[in-house]
Parts: C-alpha cells; structure tokens; sequence
C-alpha cells in the first residue's frame, strides 16, 4: 500500500511539554558544596603527604585555592539569592526558589 499525500500532518508538530527539574536538582548548592568538600579534602590528603614527604607542593596549592574559590562561590550565591528574594534592582531574577 502507498501512502497517499493527505496523511502528512500539516502545520508544526505538537511537542510535548518538559516538565521542570525537582528543585533538588536544580539548585546550585548541593553541587558548590560537594564540589569545594572534595577540594578541601584532596588539600588535606595532599597536606600529610606533603609533610611526611619533601614539602608540599602544587597539588596542595591547587587544591587549597580550589577550595577558598569554592567557599567564595557559594558566598556569591547566597548573596545572589538573598538579593533576589529582596528584590533589588539589580540581582539575578529567578534565584530566590532555589533553596530555602
């Protein structure tokens, strides 16, 4: 059987509509904090076995700064969102459901 002309569907296709993520998975904290707590770790890890090595080196470094940005982030989160849910002028729209 050959399919006739008329059977195309005309105008756009309909899309389904994409429900939104669980706030859980939306939010950015969980990420800033699990990703600064492994910084902090690998610092410590790297720290003792710099001391009962030779000195630390730039592994502890990186892992030292990649921890401090981590905690200045989330500072910059916070402060994000509380300007949000404050409503001043000039902060990001949208933040303040993120996390309670």
């Amino acid at each position: 059987m050959a399919a006739d002309d008329n059977d195309a569907p005309t105008g756009p296709p309909r899309m389904r509509p994409v429900p939104s993520l669980p706030a859980k998975l939306a939010g950015p904290t969980p990420v800033v904090i699990t990703g600064t707590v492994c910084w902090l770790v690998a610092a410590v890890v790297f720290g003792m076995l710099g001391w009962t090595g030779s000195g630390v080196d730039v592994r502890f470094w990186t892992c030292v700064t990649g921890g401090a940005l981590g905690i200045i982030g989330y500072g910059v989160f916070r402060w994000q969102r509380s300007a949000s849910r404050r409503g001043s002028r000039g902060s990001w729209q949208g933040l303040a459901g993120l996390d309670g």
